[in-house]
């Protein structure tokens, strides 16, 4: 019935699905914004790669929509962006971000300030 309304908010499986194309749009958008020689000094692939990889996971759920139960693909590109988040995220921010300035080092002779 919520469907012939137009009410599909009220379906928790479509805030899932938003909250997933959330999520993969924040990891297409941080890939994005990550320096190149980042990837390779951190040994994760390239970043042409990422971008290829998270932007067709995003692409293809806006194409053909999120759909949890049946959709290999909106699962498959939920893999991705989680492997990009938990291991290749934490690489190469470790190499750019050092003391959490953004790439400068606020140290003092005790440790960051």
């Amino acid at each position: 019935m919520g469907q012939i309304l137009g009410l599909h908010y009220l379906n928790p499986f479509w805030w899932v699905g938003i909250a997933i194309l959330g999520f993969k749009l924040f990891a297409l958008v941080d890939a994005a914004v990550r320096r190149e020689d980042a990837y390779r000094a951190a040994d994760k692939k390239t970043k042409g790669f990422w971008l290829a990889v998270l932007g067709a996971a995003f692409g293809l759920d806006l194409l053909f929509g999120v759909d949890l139960l049946y959709s290999f693909l909106t699962i498959a590109g939920l893999v991705a962006a989680i492997v990009y988040m938990v291991d290749v995220r934490p690489a190469i921010k470790e190499l750019t971000d050092r003391g959490g300035g953004g790439g400068r080092r606020n140290t003092g002779p005790y440790g960051p300030w």
